[in-house]
């Protein structure tokens, strides 16, 4: 039998979209014949998985590992909440987890075929999304905060503070996961997105027949509270409306967040 090469099962596995234990298998079960073992592979229904990976999900689960002063939020995608749920899947996302705050965010990319074969063993496309890795420096206050729904983690946040005390990180892991701001101030918001929105508010405003002198104002007013709604600093407290955020954290500086959430 021909000597059967990590090239040939990666070319299987490509052209079948199996796992590479199956790949490997489907060779040598067909003395290495390409076309042969992917016929084999077909007949014992394994080269469906190629046909998953065009299907939608939308659905899966997230969650966080931490070890010391380094978290990681690793994301998951599958078809139903049903699978999100398993045993397998679970197990699968905690060990990406666990290899990112080990391994950096390449991890997940060096354990594809375990994920390869669990979209086999399970039926559905199975496929990682967002992952986030923070190593926060000796002297920062580090949070993270997982809400779980129905038997899965769907919404994962993580804070990094200087300054500050975990109580205050975790007030405002909290807020995050409720109010998802997408920025942290309103400096980091991209200007092509400002300057969007400040051409659709004047042209809702001079919709709305309001006098031409009183337009950039009026602009500039509902531009501010656009900021306010998805700037991290600039949005009210959950907890007490009277307060900000940049308020809440009085001496303390917020220097950055991550928040994954499924469907988002």
């Amino acid at each position: 039998m021909p000597e059967i090469t990590a090239k040939d099962v990666q070319a299987l596995r490509k052209a079948t979209g199996v796992g590479m234990m199956d790949a490997k298998r489907a060779l040598t079960e067909n003395d290495g014949d390409m076309e042969k073992a992917a016929t084999w592979l077909r007949e014992k229904g394994l080269s469906k998985a190629a046909e998953r990976a065009d299907r939608a999900n939308e659905q899966g689960a997230v969650t966080i590992a931490r070890q010391g002063n380094t978290a990681a939020a690793v994301e998951v995608n599958c078809e139903t909440d049903f699978v999100a749920k398993s045993p397998e899947f679970t197990a699968l996302l905690e060990k990406l987890a666990a290899a990112v705050v080990a391994d950096g965010e390449g991890a997940v990319a060096a354990l594809q075929d375990a994920i390869d074969d669990l979209r086999i063993t399970l039926k559905e496309n199975i496929a990682p999304g967002r992952v986030v890795r923070f190593e926060t420096p000796e002297g920062s206050v580090l949070d993270t905060y997982l809400h779980s729904q129905s038997g899965r983690g769907v919404n994962a946040v993580m804070v990094e503070l200087q300054g500050g005390d975990e109580r205050l990180a975790r007030e405002v892991s909290l807020h995050i996961a409720f109010a998802r701001p997408r920025w942290r101030s309103r400096d980091e918001v991209p200007e092509d997105l400002v300057a969007q929105e400040r051409q659709v508010q004047e042209t809702i405003t001079r919709n709305e027949g309001k006098p031409e002198q009183a337009i950039p104002k009026i602009v500039e007013g509902r531009l501010t509270g656009f900021f306010k709604a998805h700037c991290l600093l600039e949005q009210d407290f959950v907890k007490d409306n009277k307060l900000t955020i940049a308020q809440l954290l009085g001496d303390a500086t917020l220097t950055r967040f991550a928040q994954v959430e499924i469907g988002r």
